[in-house]
């Protein structure tokens, strides 16, 4: 299992709900943390939080739809000198439930994708070249269930599409220490889950971040949060390891 003190570790999305959660949960294992939001602001909490747990911290801004913004965040971040070993994709929007789902806007589309797919390839890309180049790397993209519910087509589209990307990349460092692999937190109560999904956000927990605990060099796994859900992150590390192959 990965030892995370001293290694840098970017969460998206990390000011509230499952990112919050996630912050946190690192933070208690040694992760030192880049926490991204729309606003630093957004972030002063769980930044005060985690510097309480006595890791290094700072806080990033870019609003994911504004694709220059999330460019000038990762040259910010470089700029800091942060080698970041592990990047937790877990921002994501979704835009709308369509009822009348054949009238579904061109913009449902537009906007999922820049949020949900653009914006999170755009960090694989920029952070995945030097994992390889240093040998060790943890990437987990926050993907979705969602199947045969056109009502939430831009959503489920845009989760799709990263899915492929992840699966696609990870081909290419299959056997290495640098590891890409997907993640559902399951449908949780959460801003994004609304207030009458079934499962408390603490049941993502350890799930949602197993992929960057794992050893085995293994790309490309859907490791779904709801598998580990009441389990040691020992317990969950083992069964990610034993139950779940790559794709390849």
């Amino acid at each position: 299992m990965v030892d995370m003190h001293g290694r840098w570790c970017l969460i998206t999305g990390a000011a509230r709900g499952i990112g919050y959660l996630t912050a946190k949960f690192m933070a208690e294992k040694g992760a030192n943390l880049i926490l991204h939001s729309r606003k630093k602001e957004h972030t002063e909490k769980v930044l005060s939080e985690v510097l309480a747990l006595g890791v290094e911290a700072y806080a990033v801004e870019a609003e994911l739809s504004d694709l220059d913004a999330v460019e000038k965040m990762l040259q910010e971040i470089d700029k800091k000198g942060t080698q970041v070993d592990i990047v937790l994709n877990n921002a994501g929007m979704q835009i709308a439930y369509r009822t009348e789902y054949l009238k579904t806007p061109v913009e449902d589309y537009t906007e999922s994708f820049k949020i949900n797919t653009i914006a999170p390839a755009m960090i694989c890309y920029h952070f995945l070249p030097g994992m390889m180049e240093r040998g060790f790397g943890r990437i987990v993209n926050t993907t979705s269930g969602i199947r045969l519910d056109p009502q939430q087509a831009g959503y489920s589209a845009s989760k799709a599409a990263l899915d492929k990307i992840t699966i696609d990349l990870g081909s290419k460092v299959q056997g290495s220490d640098v590891m890409i692999n997907l993640t559902d937190p399951g449908w949780c109560r959460t801003d994004l889950g609304g207030p009458h999904a079934p499962n408390a956000p603490e049941s993502a927990i350890p799930g949602i971040v197993v992929a960057a605990f794992v050893d085995d060099k293994k790309s490309g796994r859907f490791l779904n949060a709801p598998y580990f859900t009441g389990m040691t992150l020992e317990d969950a590390v083992a069964k990610a390891e034993a139950q779940f192959e790559s794709p390849y």
